[in-house]
């Protein structure tokens, strides 16, 4: 037990770091000269380390041989993050140390791919974007995989045809170890990596809408996953735009679904009239309101609004310090922000939230599937095998 506990101390440091020596390693994991040693003899055999060679030291130096310095192989391993979304899935190889060695993404139908035909082009993505990498399957320690559903701590979700469809069985039919994540809580975990903060909301947005919640440093889950589906937004919300809003609507579809129900009987001017009323996007919605439209304006500042009353509930909840809007349309999601910063109320008696974009655009999702999948290595790394070298 105390050999393993020391084994993953001293990995977990060779992980964070590049060419250490003994000494390097004592100073931090507060193990003796002699357990290092051991250690990283014991890594070496295991396929985790490497010795470096130290020729190029001994010339510099009349002191004798140079101490003994180890990094980690880079051959080890790679991790594997998945967003499997309902249009799209984005897949990044990555190596233990977080650098992206491949990159793949393509549209999907999930509706006709069902939960098999899913899980065959998640397969077949994921060995293009190995192929990318000079890597096999077999190198893999860990893919985890977002999915747009609630997720407990199993891996499971609630009972749904559209949840049953997204968490399509992925950990059964990808090779290896695989965990299933909600893709919002996924991109605060990109979030928060990127700018730590103990307490934030990362609001997954575009087609639908999910919230990835942190208080206190610790992610919000529930029983059923369900910490983060912002049902509570009906209440607050209903009847106050269109008949058609839902809690699951995100930014883009309701800039999309208010642009066409409401153009036709929109009396004034507006660019949006060009485009066939069925054809409008959200895209061509944020483009009308850079450009000055005054519907599409008006569209931007309904959108302001929602976002600073679920802003105020998610501080009055749970004293969030930081609300991140994130996925594709983050890019575009700066008007909204002033309109609902102009909107939070300045009187009341507590701090409120920032509002912010996330810096990520469309990859958030992605980038936290490796951000967990490397802190799920660093954590305990006795739970994966490296990749033996090869003779």
């Amino acid at each position: 037990m105390l050999r393993q506990i020391n084994s993953d101390a001293l990995l977990r440091f060779a992980l964070q770091e590049q060419v250490f020596t003994a000494g390097e390693a004592m100073a931090v994991t507060g193990l003796t000269r002699a357990t290092v040693l051991g250690v990283c003899h014991a890594l070496v055999d295991a396929g985790w380390l490497e010795e470096v060679d130290d020729s190029a030291a001994a010339a510099r130096t009349n002191k004798g041989r140079p101490a003994r310095r180890y990094q980690l192989r880079e051959a080890a391993g790679v991790v594997v993050g998945l967003d499997a979304g309902e249009s799209y899935f984005t897949t990044i190889v990555a190596d233990l140390r977080g650098r992206e060695l491949g990159l793949r993404r393509q549209n999907v139908d999930s509706k006709m791919l069902g939960r098999s035909g899913r899980c065959a082009a998640a397969r077949e993505l994921i060995g293009l974007a190995l192929h990318d990498s000079g890597h096999e399957a077999d190198d893999v320690l860990l893919t985890v995989v977002g999915v747009p559903a609630p997720i407990d701590a199993h891996g499971t979700s609630p009972e749904g045809e559209f949840w049953h469809l997204m968490n399509s069985g992925f950990a059964s039919h990808l090779h290896g170890k695989v965990v299933v994540e909600n893709d919002a809580n996924l991109a605060a975990i990109a979030e928060r990596a990127h700018k730590p903060s103990a307490n934030l909301a990362t609001l997954l947005t575009g087609e639908r809408f999910g919230a990835g919640l942190i208080v206190d440093g610790r992610l919000l889950r529930g029983p059923r996953g369900g910490a983060g589906e912002m049902r509570f937004l009906d209440t607050i919300t209903a009847g106050k735009f269109v008949p058609d809003e839902g809690s699951t609507d995100g930014f883009g579809a309701l800039a999309r679904k208010w642009a066409r129900s409401r153009i036709h009987s929109h009396g004034g001017q507006s660019t949006l009239r060009h485009i066939p009323e069925g054809e409008i996007n959200a895209e061509d919605v944020f483009q009308a309101a850079r450009e000055g439209d005054p519907f599409a304006g008006d569209i931007i500042a309904r959108l302001g609004a929602r976002l600073a009353r679920i802003a105020v509930v998610l501080s009055s909840l749970l004293d969030i310090e930081r609300v991140i809007i994130a996925g594709g349309i983050s890019r575009a999601i700066e008007p909204v922000l002033e309109q609902a910063r102009c909107l939070l109320p300045a009187d009341s008696g507590v701090p409120l939230p920032d509002l912010v974009a996330s810096t990520f655009g469309a990859e958030v999702v992605v980038k936290g599937a490796i951000e967990s999948a490397l802190t799920q290595v660093r954590r305990e790394p006795a739970a994966f095998l490296p990749r033996a070298p090869r003779t």
